[in-house]
């Protein structure tokens, strides 16, 4: 009843517009509730589908563990080796008028840097120079599907800093060049089809009258309609923001974790594969504190001692009532977040469809709510 009265509230009191909450261990789903309406004609469910954008990157690092653990790709490959278009990127050193000066850079970049978001690629939501640059220059947003968008300028040096961006989106292009499968048809065959993820995709139709609505909240206060969706048919699917799925499936692929790499018997995974996929993979950085340059998404702090691993940011040491050291963690613009927390054999999501991203009233339910899930298991 603690999390139902949680969920039940923050739509009660507009903190969301509506949401699920759910959690789970490796034995099943031991929790699961829904309050408020996905759309004028549906009430939100377990199988309702969300835009679920950055927790495809979680997908995509669990692709590129399978390639690691196989010996078709190796963490410290260069991504250059693998794509040559890697090669034409440059560092964005500032500007000189109206110029972009841009310079070769000091380092080389490894899948390594692309899994922690140390690549030196970052979104144009979470560096002020990155729009200028594309204003400039006319250079696509990510969000366009097109192949020419992945190129990106880089703002430091690959290894050198923590800077959220299309790592994952180049992640994909790697995964497809070494394994010769497209991006889509890879995760579909090696994870979604063994994991019985039936309702994640990349593309919306068959799904689309589960599909909930997106809002985003205005100047007064209130949740209002918009349109917002991965491009459909993309040039490049980029694993950075193209998936559709629905939280039943997503703590599918949580509860795989908790159970070493497989789940009711399909592994996807070796055990060896799924420590070093959780382990620690930033070599000595962290992660920094991301302060927004857009009105879509508020400031994503975490603990100083925050990392990153294959897949999701890793924290290092517990919170008193909530998650404990060892927990991977991320989350989708739209307002879907998860977390797994290996050493108390606990997976937890909570997704609504709204903006700004991790506002303070949504922030707010996600804290009541972690705190519930912790004080019942």
């Amino acid at each position: 009843m603690l999390i139902e009265s949680v969920l039940k509230s923050a739509v009660e009191e507009e903190k969301v517009p509506f949401v699920v909450g759910m959690t789970g261990n490796s034995s099943g789903v031991t929790h699961k509730s829904a309050f408020g309406t996905a759309t004028a004609a549906r009430a939100v469910d377990a199988d309702t589908v969300f835009r679920i954008f950055s927790m495809t990157k979680a997908v995509g690092g669990l692709a590129a563990a399978i390639l690691v653990d196989r010996g078709k790709l190796k963490l410290d490959t260069p991504v250059g080796d693998v794509l040559d278009t890697w090669n034409e990127l440059q560092v964005l050193d500032g500007f000189d008028g109206e110029e972009p000066v841009l310079r070769a850079p000091r380092t080389t970049a490894t899948l390594r840097h692309l899994v922690t978001h140390t690549s030196g690629l970052e979104y144009e939501f979470w560096n002020s120079d990155v729009p200028r640059y594309m204003e400039l220059t006319g250079h696509p947003t990510i969000l366009s599907g097109l192949k020419s968008s992945l190129k990106y300028p880089l703002t430091s040096d690959p290894g050198t800093r923590w800077g959220y961006g299309p790592s994952t989106d180049w992640l994909g292009q790697m995964i497809e060049a070494a394994d010769g499968r497209r991006i889509d048809v890879f995760c579909q065959e090696e994870i979604f089809e063994p994991l019985a993820m039936a309702s994640t995709a990349f593309e919306p139709e068959r799904l689309h009258e589960r599909l909930a609505d997106v809002h985003i909240r205005g100047e007064d206060g209130k949740f209002a309609p918009m349109e917002l969706a991965p491009p459909s048919m993309p040039e490049v699917y980029g694993m950075g923001h193209a998936l559709y799925s629905t939280p039943n499936d997503y703590m599918r692929f949580l509860r795989m974790i908790l159970n070493g790499g497989q789940l009711d018997g399909s592994r996807v995974l070796s055990e060896d594969g799924l420590a070093t996929m959780l382990g620690d993979q930033m070599s000595g950085l962290k992660f920094q504190t991301m302060v927004s340059c857009s009105p879509i998404t508020a400031d994503v702090v975490l603990p100083d001692d925050t990392t990153h691993s294959m897949i999701a940011t890793l924290h290092t040491s517990d919170v008193p009532g909530k998650r404990s050291a060892g927990t991977q963690s991320w989350a989708g613009v739209c307002n879907t977040h998860y977390w797994v927390d290996p050493g108390k054999d606990l997976a937890a999501v909570i997704m609504t469809q709204s903006l700004p991203f991790v506002e303070p009233p949504f922030m707010e339910t996600y804290d009541a709510f972690e705190r519930a899930v912790y004080a019942v298991n």
